[in-house]
């Protein structure tokens, strides 16, 4: 019976997050099809990621600025003391997206990037410690994505992804 307690507890966790992992899932094979044909395929392919992943994302919290910025300021350092950073972080998302698409100056797009999601990680790192019960504003409101080690897993992996493209 125990087992089967501990499968129910993992199926129902799983599913929380699965709008997150369709979307991670989608915008890796984009970035594949992008990368296929060009060279350092590697490296072109994180780079596809993530311009897809950051005007993806930014599409979700477009829907409903308000309330993602209210949300977004019940764990981020910034928005949680400067409202209108809250309000303007989809538009910085989708712009810093855009500017890997467009390949418009990639150091600088991968020097905001470490920065954005650097500072960001800081932020969900001190909410997870002080056990806040909040939903991951990373999708906006569209879809309920709890704030977890996964959020914290998001912002480091794209800082690390940006600070290799930057080195």
């Amino acid at each position: 019976m125990e087992n089967n307690e501990k499968l129910s507890n993992f199926k129902q966790k799983a599913m929380k997050y699965w709008p997150l992992f369709c979307l991670i899932i989608t915008v890796a094979i984009e970035a594949l099809a992008l990368s296929l044909h060009q060279e350092s395929k590697g490296h072109r392919w994180m780079h596809n990621f993530m311009g897809l992943f950051l005007t993806q994302f930014a599409m979700f919290k477009f829907f409903n600025i308000k309330g993602f910025a209210e949300g977004f300021a019940k764990y981020d350092l910034l928005a949680s003391r400067q409202k209108v950073y809250g309000v303007c972080y989809p538009f910085i998302e989708f712009l810093i997206g855009v500017g890997y698409l467009s390949y418009f100056a990639p150091w600088l797009i991968y020097l905001l990037t470490v920065i954005v999601f650097g500072f960001g990680a800081v932020g969900v790192i001190k909410a997870l410690r002080d056990k806040l019960d909040v939903r991951c504003a990373c999708m906006g409101t569209v879809l309920n994505v709890p704030l977890s080690t996964v959020t914290l897993a998001e912002d480091i992996i794209m800082f690390l992804m940006a600070l290799f493209l930057l080195i």
